[in-house]
């Protein structure tokens, strides 16, 4: 059965497959340049949960199997496209006729990445090649000369390759990182919902003079800083304290919640939504946009659930061909998704929140008849329903 069939009709199944067997349904089997095969292959990494394209990477190293080299080189490419890249995806095999990269990482307005992918048996690097890539590819105006050479390896120990990189005349070209490193990059990321966390993470990728780490520090401050903004405002109390005071939710509870609200709204879209950071996710090709806040159950029959909605969240959002801010209840097997044109016509009736340098608006729901929950547009004392954008969470 084709790979691409498959992960649509029995995606968990899929997903308890080793990387050799993916790879073994993907077209014919054998995976070469522009084939179906590795058309297919890519598709799937594009959709593939973060935590399995982990493991696949992993496998690569563990249990050397017929090109898997090929895979690692797409994987490491996908990992980039979770950084955010626009990804080039390299040729396999070089040909006397194309420049043999194995990737290129773009991000608008910041100099291009030249990804080389090289196993754990690579002990050196032919230096003067990376650069020649380079050079070539200045020729053909693909990359600017600010560009840069990423070497990703699998292995961790890499002091003989970073004394290579470090004495010879491309120091200041040339980029190390291990497969972890790259896996704990993107974790972080994911983590973060700070674009400027993840503006920090790809500077990182990027020669610089370390001498003075302030660099890495900010990569540090940043993300903590952003984890912690959010996990204070998702237990932030709306109105009267002492009325809504309630015990914490754990974040681990608040982010499966979630994830089981984003998954069971996919089935009803009949997409793909990968994880972009904490609360956002988008399709692989990036049209399709979610953003999904929790709320634990308060203590007030006319106010039961409150969220917190960002700008940032709505520019997220505003960037794709179709938008959700998805509501979901702690208590509740099932969510609402707000259109964001419902959002960008009704969120200036929110009351809003502006102090310490970040502003939020309040998106607050309230009890209709029976059990069912309506929205409350503060400004205009009204209220709406939810029960047009209601879906459960057992929806096949």
């Amino acid at each position: 059965m084709p790979l691409l069939s498959f992960w649509k009709s029995n995606r968990q199944e899929v997903l308890k497959l080793n990387i050799e067997q993916i790879v073994s349904n993907a077209g014919d089997g054998n995976l070469r340049d522009n084939n179906v095969c590795s058309e297919e292959l890519r598709q799937f990494f594009k959709a593939c949960p973060s935590d399995h394209l982990f493991r696949h990477v992993r496998h690569c190293f563990e249990s050397s199997f017929e090109k898997s080299g090929l895979v690692l080189q797409d994987i490491v490419n996908e990992l980039g496209r979770r950084l955010d890249f626009e990804v080039e995806n390299g040729l396999y095999q070089g040909k006397s006729t194309s420049i043999g990269f194995d990737g290129i990482w773009r991000v608008k307005e910041e100099p291009a990445l030249i990804v080389e992918v090289k196993t754990t048996d690579y002990v050196t690097i032919p230096l003067d090649k990376l650069a020649a890539y380079k050079d070539k590819l200045m020729g053909s105006n693909r990359v600017s000369r600010d560009a840069s050479v990423l070497i990703v390896v699998g292995r961790e120990d890499t002091g003989a390759l970073e004394a290579q990189v470090r004495g010879s005349r491309y120091a200041w070209e040339m980029r190390l990182i291990s497969v972890e490193g790259l896996i704990k990059l993107v974790q972080i990321k994911e983590k973060s919902d700070d674009p400027g966390s993840l503006l920090q993470i790809r500077q990182l990728l990027r020669p610089f003079e370390y001498t003075k780490i302030d660099r890495i520090i900010d990569v540090i401050f940043t993300t903590a800083a952003d984890v912690e903004s959010q996990q204070v405002t998702e237990r932030e109390l709306p109105a009267d304290e002492d009325t809504y005071r309630q015990t914490r939710t754990e974040p681990e509870l608040l982010n499966a919640k979630r994830q089981q609200a984003v998954d069971a709204f996919a089935r009803v879209q009949g997409q793909e939504l990968v994880k972009r950071s904490r609360t956002l996710y988008w399709s692989p090709d990036k049209d399709l946009r979610v953003c999904c806040a929790v709320s634990k159950k308060y203590e007030k029959d006319y106010q039961p659930y409150w969220y917190a909605y960002y700008p940032k969240w709505d520019d997220f959002l505003a960037g794709g061909k179709e938008g959700y801010f998805i509501l979901c209840c702690m208590d509740r097997d099932e969510g609402f998704a707000l259109p964001f044109r419902w959002l960008t016509k009704n969120k200036t009736n929110f009351n809003m929140t502006e102090r310490d340098g970040r502003s939020y608006w309040h998106v607050a729901l309230t009890t209709l008849q029976g059990d069912k929950l309506g929205i409350t547009v503060a400004k205009l004392g009204s209220k709406t329903s939810l029960e047009p954008y209601r879906f459960s969470f057992s929806t096949q």
